[in-house]
């Protein structure tokens, strides 16, 4: 999980306003203590940590609740309104258009070693899976090996690359592959970076600037920077012209809290966070949906951003039309655990997920969970289309030939059967009927899951 030390931090603190009597002084100023510490153990700025804190605690003491709130409620979600307005409020989205007569242009500055040309390929993902027809350009004439990797991470994507190895002028081979770019909705324009924010390299990074035009002006900033970020942002933002921050390795970095913060309150919000290796590893940032998933309560706007990349619109409508006639056998189910699959690990999508952020499900159980999958898979893949068709038929006979066919043992069929007829069940519970009253029915548990 990103921040996954100060998620568990912060979700440990509002669990405990959950189980007080009663809101008192006592508690908080325990809740502002608890606050203060997860912030500054994750390298939160300390005169920005005593700030939010302090908004916080008036806001707590001079508040009236609102009314259909409880006192612990309204206390939550001064909590989490603060926690939000601290990391930038709204969402600043990018405005991609397709169709456009001349192509949107996005460019990359950031110093060695912030994963800039990785980031681009990451961004090229994004966009490709949105339906985007997209460009990468090379103009990092410094770094030997920029050209070779903007190909590979190209190649790798299905995306057309534009380099020239042989030239070292940056704005000739801009002015060189220009015409060339009309064909495409978004150009992702990967720039020279160096040591430090020299004189030169603003120099150059100027000159390309007013040569391309970008729509779009993104520093890719590594996380693990801590605080030193945010000098570096404002830096660029006032040499360069920045309208946006990239925060790369957002996963597993104690420091990433200082970045974080640090870059939210500069003049150039974050538009995106790196959160692991992969090439669809990256997210949109959104403040209100990143501390949902921080405080446990989930982020189901990055869960369906997610989903946007892993299923066409047309399939996942045509596939919603059936669960809600009741149909469901195991070619839907299949289908859902292939798009699953594209979204990511489910370690990865258990904290957008409402109501399961806060749970405690172990990492491993997760990962069972994840091989429980990829078995199913190999098992339906030694079935007849009649079978998937008609799950029902499967009777012990059949049950023992799919095993052998499989690789599988017998228990792993039936089990997979027995996921379908609960899958099956649920639907049928939901079809015409509001899924969260069914979920409280249901003790806010999944049938069938993490058992």
């Amino acid at each position: 999980m990103v921040l996954e030390k100060l998620g568990e931090s912060l979700k440990g603190t509002i669990s405990k306003i959950a189980r007080s009597m009663f809101v008192s002084d006592k508690l908080i100023n325990e809740l502002v203590k608890d606050i203060q510490r997860a912030l500054l153990q994750s390298d939160v700025n300390v005169k920005l940590v005593f700030s939010l804190t302090q908004k916080i605690k008036d806001r707590i003491k001079n508040e009236e609740t609102p009314k259909g709130l409880s006192k612990k409620e309204h206390l939550i979600n001064i909590v989490y309104e603060e926690l939000v307005r601290f990391l930038g409020e709204e969402k600043k989205e990018i405005k991609v258009e397709k169709g456009r007569d001349e192509p949107f242009i996005i460019m990359l500055v950031g110093l060695f070693g912030s994963g800039k040309t990785t980031t681009s390929g990451k961004l090229a993902k994004y966009y490709s899976n949105r339906g985007f027809k997209v460009a990468l350009v090379g103009l990092d004439v410094h770094r030997p090996a920029a050209m070779d990797q903007i190909e590979q991470i190209g190649k790798s994507l299905g995306v057309r690359t534009f380099t020239n190895k042989e030239e070292k002028d940056a704005l000739r081979i801009w002015h060189s592959f220009k015409e060339s770019l009309k064909g495409f909705d978004l150009v992702i324009v990967d720039t020279a970076g160096r040591d430090a924010l020299s004189d030169d390299l603003i120099r150059e990074i100027e000159d390309v600037n007013k040569a391309i035009s970008p729509g779009e002006r993104l520093l890719v900033i590594s996380a693990d920077l801590g605080q030193a970020a945010q000098s570096q942002a404002e830096q660029f933002h006032k040499s360069c012209g920045i309208t946006g921050i990239i925060a790369t390795k957002m996963d597993g970095t104690a420091k990433a809290g200082g970045a974080l913060s640090a870059c939210a309150v500069t003049q150039a919000p974050i538009k995106f966070i790196g959160v692991g290796e992969k090439s669809d590893d990256l997210e949109q940032f959104s403040p209100k949906g990143f501390v949902g998933r921080l405080l446990g309560m989930g982020d189901l706007e990055a869960l369906l951003d997610k989903a946007k990349g892993a299923i066409d619109e047309e399939e996942a409508q045509d596939l919603g039309k059936r669960f809600l006639k009741g149909d469901f056998n195991l070619i839907d189910l299949y289908e859902q655990m292939e798009a699953m699959n594209k979204m990511g690990p489910l370690t990865k999508l258990i904290d957008m997920i409402p109501g399961f952020g806060g749970m405690k499900i172990p990492k491993e159980a997760l990962q069972v969970q994840e091989g429980k999958l990829k078995r199913w898979k190999f098992i339906m893949a030694s079935l007849t289309k009649e079978e998937l068709e008609e799950p029902e038929m499967i009777d012990k006979s059949r049950s023992e030939r799919i095993a052998k066919g499989s690789g599988a043992s017998l228990g792993e069929v039936r089990e997979l059967i027995k996921q379908y007829r609960q899958a099956k069940k649920m639907m049928r519970m939901l079809k015409g009927k509001d899924p969260e009253k069914m979920m409280k029915k249901m003790g806010g548990k999944l049938p069938g899951m993490f058992k």
